[in-house]
């Protein structure tokens, strides 16, 4: 049976339903689009038909549409490149004078400079479009500010139950599906304003009965709080692999969770032979969910579920007894306990990169690691702060990259020995810039009987040449 949620996707705008205001601000961008020559942020809660109405309303103009998605174009030389030919070049049937719409979903993932420059070189790119740009997100404000200023905005709501019930009253008889009326306005009522949730839980309830009744819906109600222990318990345990992936059904959790569940909590119970080969189920799974983050094709969560629940179950090679303690998935705990060190992490990063004309991702996995291990508690006490310098480190990356665990005296010396080293360098790479200056400190120590020590000339052999000098930059090597 296809994905209903696809199969009934609206086609125009007209078909989009529960935010008519939404949906007419979006047509008047579009149809404004000459005037104002702006991009559009589409924002509001996840399956509520952002990324349908920018279809739709391609559809109904009559526009090809280019559609990235921000997870896996982060890179800002890949945005330059692809959004950014997208945005200014025309149809290849038109020239020029072609209109294309270019959709970004998942606008919000991008985290600042840290992100690969993603979030500055989309915004680059919205202010010098030449074609229509929408940007789709779940949180407005998770975006940069610059960003948000560079476009317009419309927000839509969660659809409404008087909204959603019509739109499976209308698949159920499109379906052939005989119906109780109480018994859409059930899963109207549970989805919570989710439209594409909905679409799915008609879907997987019509499977089961031949006739969709009340009691249908109530039994098939998902419970987040407690059936997921009770679902790990069955498919990690006991349920054979179609009966493990019905069981995933009544569970409230997306596949890219519910993995997670899986993954931390199956160990518990599985070794050796069984363990390995539920791994590389779960390996399958989490391609086909990349998939679906690269496509936005959510008919491919299936076969994540396939893989994450049938293959778990197939891989067990006798039944489990007793009583184990499943817990909530540590990753989830590791990001938020390690976000501090990540963020240092990243900043430190962006540094490396704006200095060593690399990207952020290299920076990051290979020269970051460098330097940790040359500079290792501070141990190299000359080599710290010259790497210090070179990329304008504060004490709290100082102590990151070198280990020192938190801001210690020989940290902030380091820090402070590392920012006349920064003078230092760029009076002896400033073109001469300072050469006036010199002079005249010069000759007023010819005239003075009594010298200050300061008043001395600089002696220009001290830690730089005149060719580097010449050259006007300073690299990785005058600190070495």
């Amino acid at each position: 049976m296809s994905d209903w949620t696809e199969k009934y996707r609206p086609s125009t705008l007209a078909e989009v339903r529960g935010n008519d205001k939404a949906r007419d601000a979006l047509k008047e961008w579009a149809d404004s689009w000459e005037q104002h020559r702006e991009a559009v942020i589409v924002y509001g809660s996840p399956g509520i038909g952002k990324t349908s109405a920018a279809h739709a309303l391609a559809a109904d103009k009559g526009w090809p549409v280019i559609e990235l998605n921000a997870s896996d174009q982060r890179q800002a030389d890949v945005i330059d490149r692809i959004a950014g030919e997208a945005a200014q070049s025309g149809t290849l049937t038109q020239g020029s004078s072609g209109r294309r719409l270019v959709v970004m979903d998942e606008a919000d993932n991008f985290h600042g400079n840290a992100d690969y420059g993603g979030s500055a070189a989309v915004t680059g790119v919205v202010r010098d479009a030449d074609q229509p740009m929408i940007l789709i997100a779940n949180e407005f404000y998770d975006m940069s500010q610059g960003l948000r200023n560079a476009c317009q905005e419309i927000e839509f709501r969660d659809v409404s139950k008087r909204s959603i019930v019509p739109v499976l009253r209308d698949i159920c008889r499109k379906e052939g599906v005989e119906y109780e009326e109480e018994a859409l306005e059930a899963i109207a009522r549970q989805t919570s304003g989710d439209l594409r949730s909905a679409v799915n839980d008609l879907q997987a309830v019509a499977e089961q009965a031949d006739r969709l009744t009340v009691e249908d819906v109530v039994t098939g109600q998902r419970d987040t709080t407690t059936d997921i222990f009770d679902f790990l318990d069955d498919v990690i345990k006991k349920l054979d692999p179609q009966a493990a992936l019905e069981a995933s059904y009544d569970v409230d959790e997306t596949p890219d969770d519910m993995i997670n569940w899986i993954e931390d909590n199956m160990p518990k119970d599985y070794a050796g032979r069984e363990l390995a080969d539920a791994y590389g189920y779960l390996a399958n799974a989490d391609r086909w969910l990349g998939r679906v983050r690269a496509t936005q094709d959510y008919s491919y969560w299936r076969y994540a579920g396939d893989n994450m629940t049938a293959g778990v179950a197939a891989a067990r090679s006798e039944q489990k007894g007793g009583w184990t303690r499943y817990g909530p998935p540590s990753y989830w705990s590791k990001l938020g306990r390690s976000r501090g060190s990540r963020e240092t992490r990243d900043s430190i990063a962006v540094k490396i990169a704006e200095e060593s004309g690399t990207s952020i991702g290299t920076a990051r996995r290979h020269v970051l690691p460098f330097l940790s291990e040359l500079t290792h508690h501070c141990k190299n006490r000359e080599l710290t702060v010259r790497m210090a310098a070179i990329y304008d480190l504060d004490e709290k990356q100082v102590s990151f990259v070198t280990g020192s665990g938190k801001t210690t005296n020989k940290v902030q010396s380091i820090v402070e020995d590392a920012q006349e080293l920064r003078e230092q360098q760029a009076v002896e790479h400033s073109g001469g810039a300072f050469e006036g200056a010199t002079r005249d400190v010069e000759a007023e120590a010819e005239t003075d009987p009594e010298p200050e020590p300061d008043a001395e000339p600089h002696d220009s052999t001290d830690g730089g040449t005149d060719e580097g000098a010449d050259d006007g930059q300073a690299g990785l090597t005058d600190f070495m």
